[in-house]
């Protein structure tokens, strides 16, 4: 990037020569020459390239790695000395004439200001009055005095570290007094306001810490005081103390005071609402706080180049007043819209826009940023430049920029200035800065907010600060008084103390957050959105109730008016009833006397109608003959249409023309003369007079005309021809010419005339036989007439008799009607008085109820306010806290604070105890949550009942996925579910939100994707009609749910988030599991009960559901009713019915009740083991705080669970069963978790397990626990016997003071010698307590043991647990994975937790081999991921899901990006994958919890195993056994020989892998040694023994020692030691059974398989380090560690109390400074090596090894007191706090040696104030010795940093003397009997030396040999030793022991030398026992 950005104004020149444009000279100047980063080897790259540039004039092409040389540059740096690195490379800064620039004095300062003011006041426009312009120096002197007054007293530290006061905040104070004029200021009074007011904003604003606030305002006042004494305090700070540049109206802008906060609330209340108009909706809230931040932010954007950082945890409502504060300065706000895969170059592009918008344009925006577009930190690199520069380096490609260029080209023009390239670019620059305001929104929380203002400062001293404090209590009273005034559902009396409630609810919220961190290590945040929540809530749920409440009293008054008004209206029902029946009887005799005429004239229509039934027969005759003669008339008219249509035809064949045609002809032929003849006789012939004359003359004369001759043709009566026509017509039709077809020859008319003559005549002939039945059809008709009139008229006669009738008929009818209306009066009335009866009687106890309801109801109304209340602060704040701290909350804070406010509050849920939450559900409700599969207790109803009332979107913490179960239930289908890892979840979201569908967004991170920020936050826009999901704009549906659900079950969700949701912790609780799990035990044991129980539940939850119903139901009918409710005789029986059922269900409830009961009984014997299940999965549930890989499911524990069920032994005696489960359910937790644990983890686990089962039980006291595991001390106290330490007496004296331990401390100085008898006993644990103290139990004699032996507690706990849980929770022997294999499945895969030297694959394939999946077969895959190896694995998956393969995924945690796939694959494969489907995953476990990467719910579903190396000699002999079978000791020839040497094998095998728990006295370094060596080791053992007539022992010993086993070993000294155990486990001896492996344990007879694991069972010593060759101090240390660990693991496992811990003496910053000051105080003054080295004249090799020594204390001592005061000026203020001085503060605090001093000291293990104490006294002997440069007397040997070189210096100096050759040399020492104090003058040939201990032996000065260490004496002082140098040949080597000497105790590469010490044993026991020699202990 730095070469690139050097490289852009330069251009290419001749060849490889760059340089600026033209003869030019170019200057770089940096900025912030010294803030790149100091990588690792103390360089930084910009400096690197620079430096380069300035050495020799080049640097090198990055693309082609070609020279450029660049000239006619240079450069001009700038920097902070106390920011950044401190140092610049001396290489490149030597380049740089260096000039200090100070911060200007006070006489400077008031020079440039209070210049710059008076030009201001003095400006005639300005028009300040002459009082006003006389203040200018008092002004300019209080602004400079208060600047130097705050960088003072408010110095930067790691937590402020934003406290830097510089030029720019003078600066700025006067910018706003330049603002103002004569308006603002008119006389010194206002002056003074304005100076205060700028100076709050640029100092005041800054400040983080209310004290800090407090200080300033101090600072402030004083200030006033004394540079404006003229003026007075009060008029000054009148409240409100605001400029801002809209306070005479918006849109006016003038720097103006707002006069009173009502005026500034209207104005900003107008704005608001302008904006709203205009853009997405805000709903904020205008207090008081708020308006001064409104207007905060609006004076940053009115200044010059002035940019914002606002401060504040989410929700404060940053972004939604920069809004406002935009609008109200009339600038476009733009934010950045993120979608997936936003990076880098997208943003570029977005900036780029905002450039070209706000540089080209010209058009003034506000760039918002918030934390949550911060997707990437390297976005801050891009605003750091445009903060500090306004450019941003390759923002802009050439062509881009010369667009630019051209486009503001004419404006530069226009302002005067040359349009130059540079020029136009600095003018587009400029404008940037000036119209693009950047508003950055963060927050403090955590470190995030520190580093970055440490690795972009720009950040801070860029941006003008405005910290959002929380709300004081006065601000949170007065917003909530302004929201409850409103509400006129609150008595107004009670406002007051409500919003006191409020206020205290927020802030006991806030504490209770800070208690749970420390104490759950769990994230809440309150915000001031909470409480703006909580407030709409309130108001909301009151509206609602209060509605409700109404509506509820209305009807049970409604229904109690109803039965009141049915009593009073019977008695008037029974009179009406009497004037009923009299009518009744009246009305009867009417009708008897209509039914008699009625009767005649039936009679008489009856026989009229049989007439003419008569009469309608002979008409139907007729009518039938009629229609039969029609049918055959026109059947025959049928056949003569032929006829008529071909004469039809024939016409139109004539026209006019071919008549005129035919006309025409003089002498036509004789075929048309012949046809015009036979026409003539047609027309002319048709009276009978045919005419004769048939001549052409007078054919030609009949065709005159001859349109009217073809009308004559046409119309001619063709039914009508007369005979004398047939008969004259009959020659010409004979005659074959008489032919159309003929004639047609001749002519076409004369042929179609020829045609209708022929075809007329055979229609006539047709037509003539048709007509006699034409006739007959007449005359038929005409009697058919006759007879319908004859029937008309009889049927008229009918019809008048019939109308007769229905007259009478009606007559009748209506007397009937009247009858039986007056019947049905009196029955209604008569049914009325009974229904009425029934009412008032059947709903007497209603009448009663209802009306005590009433009063209830009423009373209950006047208690909302205060009911609610509780409920709406426990739904706004409580959802995120566990059911401790809820009641915490609740019954002892929020409760008792009620009856301590100004005035109590009135409510009926005031009390400790009561259900809070009642308010808002009822049984029905929650029996209907509870059948969807809502868990039955009371912390889930809660949860459900916040999640189904909180008006933010919920977030579900549920790890055991019971809240999502519940609610995937109630919705259904109709609920979308998407995770955020799947694709295109964002098409779903869209479709969800814009069709108002509910959504659920499960397994949610703890960081959430910025595009569904707008989502959370509800961003609208478009009034509410749609949001900005990405760059897509979404409608927004009112009926849109979101619920959000995550399985983290400690998720850190960021206060922005939480600020926008509603966190509910759905964990299970212990009691709600166990009653589920108590459904589980009994379904299967007592599956009749269980069953009989859900059905009971279910029908009970029912009933309630449909008791709530019918209540509803009947006050609905009741209520509802009209007027007259008893004429409703259909609503009175509904209620009857209604009130029928509910008694039969309540019987039904009752009966239900006594049964369930009774089943309840007979449940509750199996109590104790669903009880004992639910403990052991809390504890399980606590593993994942040991080791992040320790998860486990609800799902997978209850698989466990219901297998220990069916193995569980079965009893008929019901107590015997119920301890067989406990016990099966027990063992198998054990079990299954067990396997999946480290071994160093499997003791914790075990006694926290012991220690909850006890406690559930109450067989231990919980006091006497808590001491065990806290094993508190009493300070400052001197143990008064030897045989214990100060520490465990103090424990001790602590113990003395409970009632069971009364004078144990006197007892123990009493009896010591009892005491130390058992105290040093080998095992102690295993011994009886001294006198009554033996009679204390288990417990008891668990807290005397921790005192008097703490390496001894592991032993003693394994013992606890053996006594109180059985032997089997103490054995090592792992599960055979066959036995695991069992419980695995498609959807339950084995997971392997890989250990160095472990192969788990083996017993995979071997197991597979044996069921058949291997490679060969094609169904065994095994992937070993790597790069590119995920698509094989996803293959191999899917073909194994579908076919039933095995897969082995090893190595997973390789695959960091794939995890997520892997495990959405496992999740998709878990429902329809083939039964034999199984995978198989490995990973090493991460080193921290930081690192660790496998996805939760893959450990989660998985059976988890361990493959590490069992723990104790005893399980590791038995786990190498069980790597051969029977057949494997029977294979060899020689077995007897086999079976002997290779139980030796198995014996060495363990005890070299057990070895390494001893640390680096087992083992210099730790090593893989793996069963894969011993299978080996047996391999080459059979071969060997069957190869060779004898044992080859030599032979095997080399093979495996250096070989097999030895192939593993890199240190000399182990391998020594492997060689010294295979000589003593493996020699001929032990063929005749004479060989003793280890104390007490020979080796075996010949025995089979199993006769071997019963010997090892039998013989084998109890685990110590006998069994090793070690002493049994070795232990003493790692098993002091260990129970350490293991006590302080146990107890921070233990359920916390919810109360917080007094606050903390003095701050983190406080002790680090007093260690500052201590160690800098303390540190003597460097060596002055010219001093020291002008002192010597001859350089001996002694005096070499002195200035050697002293040259590296020197640089040691140099880099501390570097660092130390770099660290004391960070802590001051001066220095910015860099990472590495967060780091040296942190190693200071934590009392550990900085890492930095470390690399330059000598090798230590002691703590930091241990360590500079031996520096000291290092310092001290350098300084004796440097003081005459004589040798010591005995020099102190640990006190060098390099000791090798003093013991050289011996051999140098003695070859020297006798010059002798130094190869030849060598050591040898005498250790002698005396210690350091004996010796006063140093020897004369080599040296004394001390300072040595030794460890796994002592030194013996009465034999002068190495001894067997004293118990408990873990590193006994050396004697001084005399150290001189012998030729080799003479150096002695009989019964000596080569002792290494090594400078700490870790050993390994710290080792110096190897001094031969005299031994009377044999060495090998020495080296068995890791004998050593130590500098430091």
């Amino acid at each position: 990037m730095t070469q690139k950005i050097l490289e852009k104004p330069l251009e290419k020149k001749a060849g490889k020569n760059y340089g600026p444009p033209g003869n030019k000279r170019l200057i770089y100047f940096l900025d912030d020459m010294n803030m790149p980063e100091v990588d690792t080897y103390g360089t930084a790259g910009p400096h690197t390239i620079i430096r380069q540039h300035i050495d020799y004039g080049h640097w090198y092409c990055r693309n082609k790695l070609t020279l450029k040389d660049i000239h006619s540059t240079q450069y001009v740096a700038c920097m902070n000395p106390t920011a950044g690195s401190f140092t610049i490379n001396p290489r490149l800064q030597r380049h740089f004439a260096t000039f200090a620039v100070v911060f200007p004095g006070e006489e400077s300062l008031f020079s440039i200001y209070n210049t710059i003011l008076n030009d201001h006041l003095e400006n005639p426009t300005n028009k300040f009055s002459i009082p006003v312009k006389k203040f200018c120096s008092n002004f300019v002197n209080a602004t400079v005095g208060l600047h130097l007054r705050c960088a003072q007293i408010f110095n930067p530290t790691a937590v402020k570290f934003h406290y830097i006061f510089n030029l720019r905040d003078l600066s700025n104070v006067f910018v706003g007094m330049l603002f103002s004029t004569n308006d603002c200021i008119q006389n010194p009074t206002e002056l003074v306001r304005l100076w205060t007011h700028e100076t709050r904003r640029v100092y005041r604003d800054k400040l983080c810490e209310s004290k800090d606030l407090d200080i300033f305002d101090k600072a402030q006042k004083d200030i006033v005081k004394k540079c404006f004494d003229e003026v007075a305090d009060t008029d000054v700070f009148i409240s409100p103390l605001i400029y801002c540049h809209f306070a005479k109206g918006i849109g006016e802008p003038k720097y103006m005071p707002i006069s009173t906060w009502e005026s500034l609330h209207k104005m900003l209340t107008d704005a608001l609402k302008g904006y709203n108009e205009l853009n997405a909706a805000m709903d904020l809230v205008l207090f008081e706080d708020a308006m001064m931040h409104i207007c905060k932010i609006n004076r940053i954007l009115e200044s010059p180049r002035s940019n914002a950082l606002l401060v504040g945890v989410g929700g404060s409502g940053k972004q939604s007043l920069s809004r406002l504060a935009a609008y109200i300065s009339s600038m476009d706000v733009f934010q950045l819209s993120l979608r997936k895969g936003y990076a880098i170059p997208d943003m570029k592009q977005d900036l780029a826009n905002l450039y070209q918008k706000t540089g080209v344009k010209n058009i003034a925006t506000v760039f918002l940023m918030s934390d949550a577009q911060v997707a990437e930190e390297k976005f801050l690199v891009l605003i750091n430049n445009l903060l500090a520069s306004g450019e941003i380096p390759d923002l802009f490609l050439d062509d881009e920029v010369d667009n630019i260029v051209t486009m503001v080209r004419n404006e530069v023009k226009g302002a005067g200035i040359p349009d130059s390239r540079e020029n136009c670019w600095k003018f587009f620059i400029d404008r940037v800065r000036k119209q693009l305001k950047v508003v950055l929104c963060f927050s403090p929380v955590g470190n995030v907010l520190r580093v970055r203002g440490r690795k972009f400062p720009a950040i801070i001293n860029c941006t003008s600060i405005n910290w959002f404090h929380e709300w004081p209590d006065e601000a949170l009273m007065s917003v909530s008084m302004k929201f409850l005034t409103s509400n006129k559902a609150i008595p107004p009396d009670i406002i007051k103390p409500i919003g006191e409630f409020m206020a205290y609810v927020h802030n006991s919220s806030n504490e209770m957050s800070k208690v749970y961190r420390a104490n759950d290590k769990r994230y809440n945040y309150t915000t001031p959105k909470s409480f703006l929540e909580l407030i709409s809530l309130y108001c909301k749920i009151l509206s609602n109730k209060t509605q409700e409440m109404q509506g509820k009293i209305k009807r049970l008054g409604t229904g109690l008016e109803k039965l009141k008004e049915t009593g009073a209206t019977v008695d008037e029902l029974k009179a009406q009833l009497a004037l009923q029946e009299i009518e009744l009887e009246k009305k009867n005799a009417e009708a008897d006397h209509l039914i008699e005429v009625v009767g005649i004239e039936t009679k008489n229509v009856s026989q009229e109608k049989a007439s003419a039934d008569e009469e309608k027969i002979k008409v139907d005759r007729i009518n039938i003959d009629v229609k039969v003669k029609q049918i055959d008339c026109a059947k025959d008219l049928k056949k003569a249409e032929p006829a008529l249509l071909a004469a039809q035809e024939a016409l139109n064949t004539l026209n006019k023309a071919n008549l005129t045609e035919l006309k025409s002809f003089g002498s036509p032929p004789s075929a048309v003369l012949m046809v015009s003849g036979a026409v003539m006789v047609l027309v002319l012939g048709q009276s009978g007079k045919v005419p004769k004359d048939r001549s052409w003359a007078k054919v030609k004369a009949m065709m005159g005309k001859v349109d009217h001759f073809l009308d004559s043709l046409i119309n001619y009566q063709k039914e009508t021809i007369h005979q004398n026509v047939l008969v004259a017509l009959e020659p010409y039709l004979k005659d074959p010419d008489f032919d159309p077809n003929f004639v047609r020859t001749k002519s076409g008319a004369a042929a179609g005339l020829c045609s209708w003559v022929i075809n007329v005549v055979k229609f006539y002939e047709v037509y003539c036989d048709v007509e006699p039945k034409r006739r007959a059809l007449e005359e038929a008709n005409q009697q058919l007439t006759d007879a319908e009139n004859r029937l008309a008229g009889i049927i008229a006669k009918v019809a008048e008799l019939e109308s007769t009738l229905v007259d009478l008929t009606k007559q009748y009818e209506e007397a009937v009607e009247e009858k039986v209306r007056c019947q049905e009066l009196a029955d209604s009335t008569s049914r009325t008085i009974s229904l009425a009866n029934r009412l008032v009687g059947g709903l007497a106890s209603e009448n009663i109820r209802w009306g005590r309801s009433v009063k209830e109801l009423k009373q209950h109304a006047s208690m909302l306010p205060g009911d609610v209340l509780l409920v709406a602060s426990f739904i706004s704040y409580l959802g995120c806290f566990t059911k401790m701290y809820r009641i915490e909350l609740l019954e002892r804070k929020w409760i008792p604070f009620l009856k301590k406010v100004s005035k109590p509050i009135p409510m009926s849920l005031g009390y400790v105890g009561a259900n809070v939450l009642s308010l808002l559900t009822d049984d029905a409700i929650i029996a209907g949550w509870n059948n969807e599969g809502l868990p039955s207790d009371a912390m889930s109803t809660e949860n459900a009942t916040i999640l189904t009332h909180s008006i933010k979107w919920p977030l579900m913490i549920d790890p055991q996925l019971q809240g999502l179960k519940w609610i995937k239930n109630k919705y259904g289908k109709s609920f979308n579910i998407i995770r955020l890892d799947q694709k295109n979840f964002m098409d779903i979201v869209e479709k969800c939100v814009s069709e108002g569908k509910p959504l659920l967004i499960e397994n949610l991170p703890e960081d959430i994707e910025p595009v569904l920020d707008p989502l959370l936050g509800r961003m609208l826009i478009k009034k509410g009609q749609a949001i900005k999901l990405g760059d897509k704009e979404v409608e927004y549906n009112p009926s849109f749910q979101l619920y959000l659900h995550t399985k983290i079950a400690n998720p850190h969700y960021k206060p922005e988030l939480q600020a926008q949701t509603t966190l509910i912790n759905f964990t299970v609780t212990r009691t709600g599991l166990e009653d589920q799990l108590l459904a589980e035990v009994v379904k299967a044991d007592r599956p009749d009960l269980e069953i009989q129980k859900s059905e009971l539940t279910r029908q009970q939850n029912e009933y309630k559901i449909l008791l709530k119903s019918l209540e509803d139901d009947l006050l609905m009918r009741l209520s509802s009713a009209g007027d007259d409710i008893l004429s409703d005789t259909s609503l009175v029986e509904n209620l009857e019915h209604t009130k029928k059922t509910a008694a039969e269900i309540e019987i039904k409830v009752t009966d239900a009740r006594k049964t369930s009961t009774e089943i309840d009984k007979a449940r509750e014997f199996y109590r104790s083991s669903a009880a004992r299940a639910s403990v052991l999965y809390f504890i399980l549930n606590d593993l994942h705080k040991i080791n992040p890989m320790y998860q486990f499911s609800l799902k997978a524990f209850s698989v466990v669970f219901n297998v220990a069920i069916q193995r569980a032994v079965m009893d008929e005696n019901v107590s015997q069963r119920v301890a067989n489960l406990t016990e099966s359910i027990t063992y198998q937790v054990f079990q299954y978790t067990t396997r999946g644990l480290f071994e160093c983890d499997k003791l914790i686990f075990t006694v926290q397990m012991a220690f909850q089962i006890l406690l559930m039980t109450e067989e231990i006291n919980p006091t006497e626990l808590d001491f065990l595991l806290r094993f508190p001390t009493a300070p400052n106290t001197t143990s008064p016997v030897e045989f214990i330490s100060n520490i465990g007496w103090g424990a001790i004296k602590v113990l003395s003071t409970m009632e069971e331990f009364r004078n144990l401390d006197r007892d123990i100085e009493n009896n010591a010698k009892r005491w130390k008898k058992f105290v040093e006993s080998e095992s102690p644990e295993k011994e009886k307590f001294p006198q009554e103290w033996k009679k204390k139990n288990a417990l008891q004699k668990l807290c005397m043991m921790r005192g008097l032996r703490p390496d001894r507690m592991t032993y003693a706990m394994n013992g606890f647990v053996e006594q109180k849980l059985g032997a089997k929770y103490i054995s090592n022997r792992s599960v055979p994975f066959s036995e695991s294999f069992e419980e695995s499945g498609p959807s339950t895969p084995m997971f392997f937790v890989l250990s160095p030297g472990v192969d788990p694959l083996k017993d995979v394939e071997a197991l597979g081999k044996k069921l058949g999946y291997c490679v060969a077969n094609r169904n065994f895959h095994n992937i070993s991921l790597g790069q590119g190896q995920e698509e094989v694995a996803e293959e191999a998956m899917e073909r194994a899901s579908n076919q039933g393969h095995w897969v082995v995924l090893q190595n997973i945690h390789l695959v960091k990006l794939w995890l997520p796939s892997l495990e959405k694959k496992i999740e998709e494969q878990a429902e329809g994958a083939n039964p034999n489907y199984r995978l198989f995953l490995s990973a090493d476990p991460a080193p921290s919890a930081a690192s660790h990467i496998i996805p939760q719910t893959i450990l989660e579903t998985s059976i988890k195993i361990t493959n590490e190396p069992p723990s104790g000699i005893h399980a590791n002999l038995h786990k190498a056994l069980d790597n051969f079978t029977q057949e494997t000791l029977e294979m060899c020839s020689k077995e007897a020989e086999y079976k002997s040497i290779l139980f030796s094998l198995c014996y060495f095998h363990a005890v070299v892998a057990e070895r390494r728990k001893f640390g680096p006295q087992g083992w210099n370094k730790s090593y893989p040694f793996n069963t894969g060596d011993l299978v080996i080791s047996s391999n080459v053992l059979y071969n060997y023994l069957e190869a060779n007539n004898r044992v080859p022992w030599e032979d095997l010993r080399y093979l495996f020692g250096e070989i097999m086993y030895g192939g593993h070993i890199t240190d000399d000294w182990d391998r020594r030691l492997c060689k010294v155990y295979l000589e003593e486990f493996m020699h001929p001896d032990q063929l005749d059974g004479e060989l003793m492996l280890a104390p007490g344990f020979p080796t075996p007879p010949n025995s089979d398989y199993q006769g071997y694991h019963t010997y090892i069972n039998q013989n084998l010593p109890p685990e110590s380090p006998h069994l090793y060759g070690l002493h049994p101090n070795a232990e003493i240390g790692f098993l002091t560690s260990t129970s350490e660990k293991l006590f302080r693991t146990v107890f921070e496992l233990q359920p916390r109390e919810s109360g917080g811990g007094g606050g903390q003496t003095s701050t983190r910053e406080e002790k680090v400074k007093t260690l500052v000051d201590d160690i800098m105080e303390k540190m003597p003054e460097q060596f002055n090596m010219l001093e020291i080295q002008a002192k010597v004249e001859e350089r001996t090799p002694y005096v070499i090894v002195c200035f050697q020594e002293c040259e590296r204390m020197n640089i040691l001592t140099s880099e501390m007191r570097r660092s130390l005061k770099e660290l004391d000026l960070g802590l001051k203020g001066e220095l910015t706090t860099t990472s590495d001085m967060e780091d040296l503060s942190n190693a200071l605090f934590l009392d550990q040696v900085p890492p930095a001093w470390t690399k330059r000291a000598y090798a230590s293990l002691n703590g930091l104030s241990a360590w500079y104490n031996d520096l000291l006294l290092r310092i001290k002997e350098l300084e004796m010795w440097t003081s005459d440069f004589n040798l010591p007397a005995s020099v102190w040997l640990s006190g060098f940093f390099n000791p090798q070189s003093f013991l050289t210096a011996i051999m140098q100096s003695t070859a020297r003397k006798n010059e002798l050759p130094l190869d030849k040399m060598c050591l040898t020492c005498e250790v002698t009997k005396k210690q350091r104090d004996a010796f006063q003058k140093n020897a004369l040939e080599g040296a004394y030396i001390h300072g040595l201990f030794m460890e796994g032996a002592r030194w013996d000065i009465n034999t002068g040999s190495i001894a067997e260490s004293g118990m408990k004496e873990l590193y006994p002082i050396m004697p001084v030793i005399y150290i001189k140098a012998v030729t080799q040949d003479k150096q002695e080597t009989r019964q000596l022991y080569e002792c290494p000497i090594y400078k700490t105790r870790e050993r390994g590469p710290t080792y110096i030398w190897t001094l031969n010490l005299r031994t009377k044993e044999k060495p090998s026991k020495w080296v068995l026992a890791g004998v050593a020699l130590l500098l430091q202990i």
